[in-house]
């Protein structure tokens, strides 16, 4: 059982099930049941989603449109729509919000909710998930998955364990044992480099990361460290959180051809900086900090930054510090994708504080 001192909340956390590639096969019937991926190509780019017929084959988001198509030759490549996306995701959120104002949506595909007090008066977050997605596959027509603890740390990872169109609920008591129990390359936060590092530790499970001291976690991961002392024991405390701050907005392309000029890259940042001045209008925001992306032919990724001692949004300016991080020094080899982002928003950071009471979970 936890500990009384730590508040359990009721957090729901859904993601819906191959969100991109299910959206693509909800508009188009002749995809439906075949494996796709959306993004890249059999030539080049990246793969931006896969759906479950594809995922058999070994085919997943970030890997290049070659391995995809060697891994599933029958695999069909169709081109992103985010505007379609972002339409649908704002349909889901509005489900959402049926249930409760506290929602942090992750992305355009998964999001908290905190059901811990509900417009429904339901106090079973367990039914209230299977209502949520009940109520998105009726409306929608695509299907989520969602995981129900104390916290958004075992939330998230629940969420995970019955995909795709399911659920699991990890109520109060049972919160340690499943952490213990839980392999340490499905603790979320606890990327490949990070598994690799404990695994040399001697950390393959929960129970491994318990064991170790607050001080032996913070020599070997830093300020992880205390993350991870904690997390393990299920105290995770943050809110949910239902006005994210902004902290970058970006803008990048993947090109059918490396470009080898600088001449040519200006022109595909000259559309770039008009793209990411669009974004910047719509979150009204202004930032300090431009960042030049550069990823190669070889795959090598590069980024190059300049702080400018005011805040800009315009395309022109914008264009104008990019320019100037390009020229900065030579191209190591050909380009195949260029990136402008900007951080260090004007963005006004609140604070607010949320009184939590417990229940019968």
């Amino acid at each position: 059982m936890i500990e009384d001192s730590i508040p359990n909340r009721k957090i729901i956390h859904v993601d819906m099930d191959a969100f991109y590639a299910s959206v693509e096969q909800m508009d188009n019937p002749e995809l439906r049941g075949k494996p796709i991926a959306v993004g890249g190509s059999e030539n080049r780019g990246v793969v931006a989603a896969a759906s479950y017929e594809a995922r058999k084959f070994g085919v997943r988001s970030a890997i290049s449109g070659v391995m995809a198509k060697k891994n599933c030759p029958e695999i069909i490549f169709v081109k992103p729509r985010f505007d379609r996306y972002k339409e649908i995701s704002s349909q889901i959120q509005k489900i959402f919000y049926e249930y409760t104002d506290l929602v942090e949506p992750l992305s355009l595909d998964e999001a908290y909710l905190d059901v811990t007090i509900n417009k429904k008066g339901n106090p079973s977050a367990t039914l209230l998930a299977q209502e949520i997605r009940q109520r998105i596959f009726e409306k929608i027509g695509i299907t989520a998955s969602a995981g129900i603890s104390i916290n958004k740390f075992v939330a998230k990872i629940a969420s995970d364990y019955n995909k795709p169109n399911g659920q699991k609920t990890v109520n109060p008591d049972e919160v340690l044992l499943f952490l213990e129990n839980l392999a340490i390359r499905k603790f979320y936060g606890v990327g490949k480099v990070t598994t690799e590092k404990m695994y040399q530790l001697g950390i393959f499970t929960g129970v491994d990361l318990k064991s170790k001291s607050l001080e032996f976690l913070e020599k070997n991961f830093g300020k992880s460290g205390n993350f991870y002392y904690n997390v393990v024991r299920g105290i995770h405390n943050s809110e949910v959180k239902s006005n994210r701050i902004t902290k970058s907005v970006a803008a990048e392309n993947t090109f059918d051809s490396n470009l080898t000029s600088e001449i040519f890259m200006i022109e595909k940042l000259d559309a770039i900086a008009a793209t990411l001045e669009k974004r910047l209008k719509k979150h009204k925001v202004a930032g300090k900090t431009v960042t030049l992306k550069i990823k190669y032919s070889d795959f090598t990724q590069q980024t190059r930054s300049k702080t400018m001692p005011y805040f800009v949004s315009d395309k022109a300016l914008i264009l104008e510090i990019v320019s100037e991080l390009l020229y900065q020094e030579r191209m190591k080899e050909s380009v195949r994708l260029l990136g402008i982002s900007l951080s260090n928003l004007n963005t006004e950071q609140k604070e607010f504080i949320v009184v939590q009471l417990k229940f019968d979970f």
